[in-house]
């Protein structure tokens, strides 16, 4: 951290029950030069990564649809979310980290990634960096069922899309997840699919 614009900060931990939550005190430097007080909250959950996987021959994509209690809590019906496979980078750099999600939760073992971008997701209360990715997947990549782990109880099903299709569903609503609507726009963007 080297802003000469922040001083005296002060983190006090407000929760650590699933992640952490701060109560973040600072004296900011505004444009006249005077410092002043301000307070926010940061939610820190560690960083994370995302994948597109896309078939070029067959025009397709892979996706997920799980429940999603916060987007239940603020108006998703059913609360299921279409979403492009993710998770949490725990202890594993960001390429590791998406190889075994991926596995974890779509079934198909890759070897190859390609990394686009680097994104804070929501900078005005989350720390999180989220690493995005695209592959190419083939059938014979496949080789379980995916839907997640058990213990973390996540529930996922796997979704085969036509590219043209997962498109679509962000005009009607289908697909409002940030993550999967970048990764889709990219991939139409470079022509992957």
């Amino acid at each position: 951290m080297n802003n000469n614009r922040v001083k005296n900060l002060k983190k006090e931990l407000l929760s650590d029950n699933w992640y952490t939550l701060y109560k973040v005190s600072y004296d900011y430097q505004k444009p006249n030069g005077e410092f002043e007080p301000q307070t926010r909250e940061a939610y820190d959950r560690g960083n994370g990564a995302t994948i597109l996987l896309y078939n070029k021959e067959n025009k397709t994509v892979i996706l997920t649809r799980q429940f999603r209690l916060p987007t239940y809590l603020n108006g998703n019906d059913d609360g299921m979310l279409i979403e492009a496979c993710a998770g949490l980078l725990d202890k594993d750099n960001a390429e590791d980290c998406i190889k075994k999600e991926t596995e974890e939760e779509t079934g198909y073992k890759i070897s190859k990634v390609k990394k686009i971008f680097e994104v804070y997701m929501s900078p005005g209360s989350v720390t999180e960096i989220v690493y995005f990715f695209v592959a190419e997947y083939t059938k014979d990549m496949l080789v379980g069922e995916g839907g997640g782990l058990d213990y973390e109880q996540e529930n996922i099903e796997v979704l085969e899309l036509p590219f043209e299709r997962a498109v679509k569903m962000i005009e009607t609503g289908e697909i409002k997840d940030a993550k999967t609507i970048m990764l889709l726009q990219y991939a139409q963007i470079h022509q992957l699919v």
